[in-house]
């Protein structure tokens, strides 16, 4: 691409108005310190988690946020009633923003998976993007269904500032959209407990201007 192309491209960025999209992964869990696999299991926030959506709320406060959204599991609507509450804006579950389904490995350790099902353990970290554990998903099951509904959301709100608090696996899966990334490039994407990424959408493509913030917690 010619530099005029990249000035034109970044002309048009400063003259659109964006949808921005602030993404953040729900608060820590009762089951964090055991490390469990809980893709689609309902589990609720510990009282570190509790708190550290307080903390976010507060910090989110002033942004303006016109919507938002969470998946429809309990960790995730309870993170973002706490700023729904804060802010006076209801929140929308969404089935599509679910974290990954781990099927078989669901409540699990990671010790206990690597006991009972090593060939598994190494065949998903061969090739995360397609690997479906028993009676779950692989992340390409996860993107068919994350994406298509972030655009819709982003498509009926344009202008406008989108929370969504979601999942590490979906957040991953939303950020390396964003990138560009194969889906096998996920797992250098770190997301915290709590943590918040802000990505603007324009015509011409997304921005991403915050990821992994996790600094005021």
């Amino acid at each position: 691409m010619g530099v005029k192309k990249v000035f034109l491209k970044e002309h048009e960025k400063m003259t659109d108005l964006p949808t921005t999209l602030y993404l953040v992964r729900h608060g820590e869990l009762v089951t964090s310190k055991e490390w469990r696999y809980v893709g689609q299991m309902d589990v609720e926030l510990n009282e570190t988690g509790k708190q550290q959506f307080e903390k976010l709320s507060s910090r989110l406060f002033t942004e303006q946020i016109d919507r938002i959204f969470s998946s429809d599991l309990n960790r995730t609507i309870e993170s973002a009633e706490i700023i729904g509450n804060r802010l006076e804006i209801i929140n929308e579950p969404i089935s599509e923003f679910r974290e990954i389904d781990l099927g078989v490995w669901e409540g699990l350790t990671l010790e206990e998976i690597e006991k009972n099902f090593p060939e598994d353990l190494a065949k998903r970290s061969e090739n995360i993007k397609d690997f479906r554990v028993t009676n779950g998903e692989s992340f390409s099951d996860v993107n068919k269904r994350v994406i298509p509904k972030l655009k819709n959301i982003i498509e009926n709100n344009v202008g406008k500032r989108i929370l969504v608090v979601a999942h590490g696996g979906v957040n991953r899966i939303i950020i390396a959209d964003a990138l560009g990334l194969s889906i096998n490039n996920i797992p250098v994407l770190e997301q915290n407990y709590a943590c918040l990424n802000i990505i603007d959408y324009y015509n011409t493509g997304p921005v991403i201007r915050l990821m992994n913030e996790t600094v005021f917690l």
